[in-house]
């Protein structure tokens, strides 16, 4: 039975290091964009998988996103058990934590699972 991921429980999940480099083009301000189309993670109620494409947009400050260590963090996510609108937030949460952006907003969007598509925003901004 897969272990199913709680709120409180999202902050010590064992996932590995989200790797940054540093950004050497700071004289002016763009955006990157990633889009990871095989996501996997568990569905906490059935224990079914769960696809979903992620894109991520986000304007770098200092340091950008290394994509070996992004897929690493992603696909560490296959065997847990955690809901849509978690999965989507923590990975905002701990991407926003490693690179510190301007600016950074993801959507999940999980395939059909029981006749019902979901798609999840989030976003942040720096103050």
């Amino acid at each position: 039975m897969q272990r199913v991921a709680a709120a409180a429980d999202l902050d010590v999940m064992d996932l590995p290091e989200i790797v940054i480099v540093d950004n050497l083009v700071r004289e002016r301000s763009y955006s990157v964009t990633f889009t990871i189309p095989e996501f996997t993670c568990v569905c906490p109620m059935t224990g079914q998988p769960d696809f979903a494409t992620f894109r991520i947009t986000y304007v770098p400050d200092a340091h950008l996103i290394e994509l070996k260590g992004l897929k690493l963090y992603i696909n560490a996510y296959r065997n847990v058990g955690i809901y849509h609108e978690f999965v989507t937030n923590k990975i905002l949460d701990d991407l926003v934590s490693a690179c510190q952006p301007l600016r950074m907003e993801i959507e999940g969007d999980f395939n059909v699972r029981g006749g019902i598509h979901t798609v999840v925003h989030a976003s942040y901004e720096r103050p």
